[in-house]
């Protein structure tokens, strides 16, 4: 995981508060919240987009991990038997 330039945390903070109670959001991680300090590296500006994410937010969990790992894990295999 990359982290996010303190420029670019601060802009995408600014984003979500400008299209807060206004707009729609989804976002998809498969990280879960406490994990995002590594990307957002300011822990109040990690809380605040948090924040901003949840408050009045739909968090859906779907359990699963991601396509694209599963993907490549059975490609590696596939090489790996050959």
């Amino acid at each position: 995981m990359r982290t996010l330039h303190s420029y670019g945390a601060e802009l995408l903070f600014q984003v979500l508060t400008e299209r807060e109670e206004t707009n729609s959001v989804a976002i998809a991680s498969n990280e879960s919240f406490s994990g995002w300090t590594k990307t957002f590296t300011d822990p109040r500006l990690c809380a605040a987009i948090v924040d901003r994410l949840t408050f009045g937010g739909n968090i859906i969990e779907t359990g699963t991990d991601s396509y694209r790992f599963a993907h490549a894990h059975r490609k590696n295999l596939a090489m790996a038997a050959d």
